[in-house]
């Protein structure tokens, strides 16, 4: 299992980020950070500078086809940086299209609305981007985590990081079978 992490320069919510790569590696797959820029990414505990992480490949070298499935780390500045790149966008989008699996949280789905990957899902996140997502035309929900398999795709998102661990069991039960 080859799992694409995408975060941009700076702004990922640090457990959102660590946590979900190390579920990963205990699964015994093998977790990939891409970003938009090279050097490493600056990650944040909520508004405070955390610890730095080395970009594997830039987002713009990679092809969705190369994982299993892609995790998006929330953040406030994260997808908001990410969903400004159009490589970044069109890479996600990329996941939607080959019919893999995806899965946000927290502020994540941000990334998804710029990439018009909701309209008829059904996907949770931090409450505050519940208008964002009707706008886009996706059915928001309030739930520790969900899996919508109503597209080309399995979309797992949930809300926050008190969700991380259910967050964690469901995309590596969808990214370990396959899709």
């Amino acid at each position: 299992m080859r799992v694409a992490f995408l975060v941009a320069p700076e702004g990922a919510e640090q457990i959102e980020l660590a946590d979900p790569w190390d579920a990963v590696k205990e699964a015994g797959g093998t977790p990939v950070l891409l970003s938009t820029s090279t050097g490493p990414v600056q990650a944040f505990n909520h508004l405070d500078r955390g610890d730095t992480f080395p970009v594997d490949q830039l987002v713009a070298q990679a092809q969705p086809s190369d994982f299993d499935g892609l995790v998006l780390p929330g953040g406030v500045a994260n997808p908001d940086l990410l969903r400004t790149d159009q490589k970044a966008v069109a890479f996600v989008k990329g996941f939607f299209e080959a019919g893999l699996p995806v899965a946000a949280i927290c502020h994540a789905p941000w990334t998804l609305v710029e990439a018009d990957v909701v309209r008829g899902r059904t996907l949770t996140s931090y409450p505050s981007l519940r208008t964002d997502i009707r706008n886009a035309g996706g059915n928001w929900v309030d739930e520790q985590v969900k899996v919508c398999d109503g597209g080309t795709n399995k979309l797992i998102t949930s809300r926050k990081p008190d969700d991380l661990k259910a967050f964690d069991k469901a995309f590596l039960a969808e990214f370990g079978s396959g899709g």
